[in-house]
């Protein structure tokens, strides 16, 4: 991977996501539930304990989740075969995974909303100016909205990466300062980093991000695939002037690390800002 960012523009992309006021924070299926499809609780505590460092900087933050399907799997014990049975297992671990950011969150005495969207929700102007209102208020009083898709009514958004292209258009829509998505894997990398020992972490993406697109085209097999529309999505908001950040969940002190300026993951360059390289 030839390097075409120079480090001057690098750091001041990091500042500015340090600064960040408003941040978004996806996390992923995987960053949720153990092998078994159980929502795992050391997980989700650790994504929360991640998120209070954030929120007791002062900053807002909105929370996109994932793993309503996964926790129904794993409460019902019962595997998907249909759509339908998806849309089923959905409402069950929907539920269950808003019981447990509630009581996560509780230890912070902190308050969450829930909010289900669809992409038409996005789509539509009156429905995302709702939506936007909803958000504001809900910030305003100091609560953590926890966006997911509602798969229960929309059979479109249960397909992989969906919850990545939503919280970048919500990272536009309501004029974020920050994207991070939080996965399994450590950012983004020259290869698949769970079958390729030699494959590397791409550092920082700017003009480079046509490169990096075929790289990660090529690694793109089986659960990695969904790496594809998690960088889809950082593009989106870099076109935006939003820095965004693709980094692992499993890493200590994510949150905080971005909020230092520190190397974590993978960050994508704002390119029509002044840190444009």
């Amino acid at each position: 991977m030839s390097e075409v960012v120079d480090g001057e523009a690098l750091a001041a992309t990091r500042r500015l996501a340090a600064g960040a006021d408003r941040v978004i924070v996806k996390a992923g299926t995987n960053s949720l539930t153990d092998a078994d499809s159980n929502l795992d609780d050391a997980k989700l505590d650790k994504l929360v304990d991640d998120i209070e460092d954030l929120l007791s900087r002062g900053k807002e933050v909105l929370l996109v989740s994932s793993g309503a399907v996964g926790a129904g799997i794993g409460r019902v014990g019962h595997d998907t075969d249909t759509i339908e049975e998806s849309q089923a297992l959905s409402t069950v671990g929907q539920s269950h995974l808003m019981r447990r950011y509630t009581e996560s969150f509780e230890r912070y005495d902190r308050k969450v909303a829930q909010i289900l969207i669809t992409e038409h929700d996005l789509d539509n102007p009156e429905r995302f100016t709702n939506f936007r209102n909803t958000v504001e208020r809900l910030l305003s009083w100091g609560i953590v909205p926890i966006i997911n898709e509602n798969d229960a009514v929309a059979t479109e958004e249960l397909q992989i990466g969906d919850n990545d292209m939503i919280s970048a258009s919500i990272a536009i829509g309501v004029e974020v300062d920050l994207l991070v998505t939080l996965t399994d894997v450590d950012g983004v990398y020259t290869g698949n980093p769970k079958e390729d020992a030699d494959a590397e972490r791409i550092e920082v993406v700017g003009r480079n991000y046509s490169e990096v697109e075929d790289v990660v085209t090529e690694s793109s097999t089986g659960g990695f695939g969904g790496i594809q529309t998690k960088v889809r999505g950082a593009r989106d908001v870099a076109e935006h002037g939003i820095p965004a950040v693709i980094a692992g969940s499993a890493e200590p002190d994510v949150l905080r690390k971005v909020a230092d300026a520190e190397s974590v993951g993978t960050i994508f360059l704002p390119i029509n800002g002044a840190v444009d390289d």
